[in-house]
């Protein structure tokens, strides 16, 4: 079995509380920290571990730190972005649920390296009982001393609170997310100035995702070092994916960064292989957002090499045949699953989740989601094919936030890998739904 950095004690018997997840060690990297290190030599510690960012970006952590600016008297905070909406994610949520004090002690940690004495929890606001969770264990952990005045006797004071998120996909864009933190709509900043010198209130700001947090307690307990021995290359320690579709054993899994695609999908100890035996289609590895691949280009990259649960093996052979690790939302898709249904549905929520501040976003999306519906229900014309990939290149790279280019670049993919699926629905669509139980068109 991988090494567990996260969901080793997932099974402990009562593990939410604090005393159960104080009593297999929870909260010594707070002890550590405060007593031991200086804010610097924590920052140096996750550097040295490679850590990074696992909301999708993959941006190196002690990096992102390091940029926080230090120059000015005005306070600094940390907020933790845990508004996981990207499709096929979910498991910061099942992180929170179970072991909410791995966050809270990773808060704590975090907070100090940067001098943060104020920092935010931002939530989905769909998962109100995850939001309750989190405040229970912030009140254990007031309790015990180690947030409020003066923790553990030093002079370092933290308090953390938790907020509500406002109920929209673009909030989990980190500018956004100020923004309706702020009590704003949450539209995104134009950057730069970045969040580390401007960002929540005008003020120094690192915003970091619910797994990345949660790695900085091991990463200072065992040193940098030691994270940064597993996995492969850049790829250091480990990862949670969630894994769904069509699959034997869906669900939360931690992997040591390197495992191969094939045995993530084929192995017991992971996904269990494609339900009912059939044969796999097609995957998409890092959330809704990122690029389909075929069973062919996923199992395999385009030099015939293994492809591996790493960033830089995913994303080997750039989007032509190569896609991204992204947020780690794992859909498996057997040989019965529509190609140009599923992207017709991804393209909806993305056009309904634009917040419509950028045309190219604002009016493109609508336009896939109008073509796709098209052609998914026999309307479609050959040349519409050629259209989407049209608007799909008029969005990329033409907006202030990465949304567009998530909705953008599903499209482009699929038709690369997938051409002739959709011209079958434009060529006969009424036996194409019949092949992939298309009832609704059938019917009429």
């Amino acid at each position: 079995m991988s090494k567990k950095i996260l969901l080793e004690h997932i099974n402990e018997p009562g593990i939410q509380s604090f005393d159960v997840y104080r009593k297999i060690g929870g909260y010594r990297s707070v002890e550590k920290a405060l007593r031991e290190m200086t804010p610097d030599a924590v920052v140096e510690e996750v550097k040295k571990s490679g850590l990074r960012g696992r909301g999708g970006a993959g941006f190196p952590t002690g990096m992102k730190w390091s940029f926080l600016d230090k120059s000015t008297d005005k306070p600094r905070y940390l907020v933790c972005n845990a508004d996981e909406s990207e499709p096929g994610t979910f498991k910061d949520r099942y992180l929170m649920q179970h072991i909410p004090h791995i966050l809270i002690e990773g808060m704590i940690t975090s907070s100090y390296a940067l001098g943060a004495r104020t920092s935010y929890i931002y939530v989905r606001g769909e998962m109100m009982y995850i939001i309750r969770i989190l405040e229970q264990a912030i009140r254990e952990a007031y309790q015990a001393g180690f947030l409020g005045e003066n923790i553990l006797g030093t002079n370092y004071s933290l308090d953390i609170h938790v907020q509500p998120g406002g109920g929209a996909y673009i909030c989990g864009e980190e500018t956004a997310l100020l923004e309706s933190l702020e009590g704003k709509r949450g539209n995104p900043r134009n950057k730069p100035p970045f969040p580390a010198v401007s960002g929540l209130y005008g003020c120094p700001t690192v915003v970091n995702n619910v797994e990345t947090i949660s790695d900085v307690p091991w990463i200072v307990n065992n040193g940098g070092d030691a994270f940064a021995a597993i996995g492969i290359g850049k790829s250091t320690g480990t990862k949670l994916i969630s894994a769904c579709g069509n699959i034997n054993k869906p669900g939360v899994y931690e992997i040591e960064l390197g495992v191969s695609v094939e045995e993530f999908i084929y192995s017991e100890a992971y996904c269990g292989g494609i339900t009912g035996g059939r044969d796999l289609k097609a995957v998409v590895a890092g959330g809704s957002s990122v690029p389909i691949l075929p069973k062919d280009l996923i199992l395999k990259t385009a030099n015939g090499e293994n492809r591996l649960m790493t960033y830089e093996s995913l994303s080997d052979g750039g989007f032509a045949t190569g896609t991204m690790l992204g947020s780690g939302g794992f859909i498996v898709y057997d040989d019965r699953q529509c190609i140009v249904r599923n992207l017709w549905n991804f393209t909806r929520f993305y056009h309904h989740e634009s917040c419509g501040q950028c045309s190219p976003c604002r009016e493109g999306t609508g336009w896939m989601e109008k073509v796709l519906h098209r052609i998914e229900y026999g309307h479609g014309r050959m040349e519409d094919i050629d259209l989407l990939v049209s608007i799909s290149k008029n969005i990329e790279g033409k907006t202030i936030c990465p949304l567009g280019e998530a909705a953008a670049w599903p499209v482009a993919s699929a038709i690369r890998h997938f051409r002739a699926e959709f011209e079958a629905h434009v060529k006969n669509p009424e036996s194409c739904c019949k092949k992939h139980l298309h009832r609704e068109l059938v019917s009429h």
